[in-house]
């Protein structure tokens, strides 16, 4: 362990070496494009002296519907704008940009870099572009970096928490993408939008190895599955559970979850608020918003547990049973008059069942 220790604080020592001699690039070999689920690390990039290309693809397939059938640009298009309140047409112009340029990327650059973690949000994005690519007749090289780690950092989220020096120092670990790891992108990629979560759990059940880190987060995202004893989702349980422990602005329930008692963070705030509303959209709410704090901005309104809250807490009450808005993991409906998928814990796996 102390080798590791003094191995990692070497490569440290030599990044920020590099970056104050302002050394040549490290991608500086060949036209090279940096691509990553999202653009918290683009200008730590670029201060780490890389200088090659940067694309963003960030369509969160985490949140919201990925059915097989349909529009998939549009449908992810409208729930995206009505999720964060902005014009569908820039929603969608965005994402257009993001689709045309993935499936261009090949095209003026000769290295392909993928930037990612281990979490749900990035893996399925990560299965997205792997099975982009294998689509290609011709893929330049192409390099994966994937963590769900870093020494120093006691709970490790994500790449966003790096410095320019750390970042750098990742340079070395990359790995050549293989064409084990396009067929299991592709084949997840499948299963993630299939009406029923047996094919994605299946997946996961049999581990990944050519990508580990893919196995945890397909199971951490069936988990957002109606649960057998309450019909609420992981996310929603925890929500609930950390209200119990009493009132907390929308902001501190947000860290509250996120930063220790979700097994693998994976939301956004925005997208956390988001799941907040729709829990709010039945006839008796698991919480209120305090009348004191309803007028403020919505991270800082003031959320408290109700009776409801308490029961479904308790097993007492199936939140399916309340009518909530419609909403889906991944390619699964979960509606009224949709098939009744539910997670059990006990057995570590969907079911199809009816509410209790």
């Amino acid at each position: 362990m102390q080798r590791l220790i003094r191995s990692h604080i070497e490569e440290l020592r030599r990044a920020r070496a590099a970056i104050s001699d302002r050394a040549p690039a490290p991608d500086a070999d060949r036209p090279t494009v940096h691509l990553r689920c999202g653009s918290d690390i683009r200008e730590s990039l670029r201060r780490a002296g890389f200088v090659g290309d940067f694309l963003e693809f960030s369509d969160p397939y985490c949140w919201g519907p990925v059915p097989r059938n349909g529009d998939l640009l549009d449908i992810r298009s409208r729930f995206i704008a009505k999720r964060l309140g902005i014009p569908r047409v820039e929603v969608a112009a965005k994402l257009s940009r993001q689709y045309a340029r993935l499936a261009q990327i090949g095209r003026k650059h000769e290295r392909i870099v993928l930037w990612f973690e281990h979490d749900s949000f990035d893996q399925l994005i990560l299965a997205r572009v792997l099975a982009a690519f294998a689509t290609f007749q011709r893929l330049p090289t192409t390099e994966l970096i994937c963590i769900d780690r870093f020494p120093g950092i006691p709970r490790f989220k994500g790449l966003g928490q790096l410095s320019p020096a750390a970042l750098r120092s990742l340079w070395d670990d990359r790995s050549a993408v293989t064409a084990r790891q396009l067929r299991l992108g592709r084949t997840v990629w499948d299963a993630l939008r299939d009406p029923s979560p047996l094919a994605l759990h299946a997946i996961a059940a049999r581990a990944t190895p050519a990508l580990p880190m893919m196995a945890a987060a397909l199971t951490r995202h069936l988990q957002e599955l109606p649960w057998t004893c309450d019909g609420l989702g992981l996310t929603q349980r925890l929500a609930l559970a950390q209200l119990s422990r009493g009132r907390k602005t929308v902001s501190a329930l947000f860290a509250a979850t996120q930063g220790t008692a979700e097994p693998l963070p994976f939301l956004g705030d925005v997208m956390f608020w988001s799941i907040l509303r729709d829990m709010r959209r039945v006839a008796r709410p698991p919480f209120d918003v305090e009348a004191g704090s309803a007028r403020r901005r919505w991270p800082q309104r003031v959320l408290t547990l109700t009776a409801t809250g308490r029961r479904l807490l308790a097993g007492e009450l199936d939140w399916i049973s309340l009518s909530p808005p419609e909403r889906w993991v991944g390619g699964v409906r979960i509606a009224a008059r949709a098939p009744p998928w539910r997670w059990s814990a006990e057995q570590g796996r969907p079911l199809l069942r009816s509410p209790a």
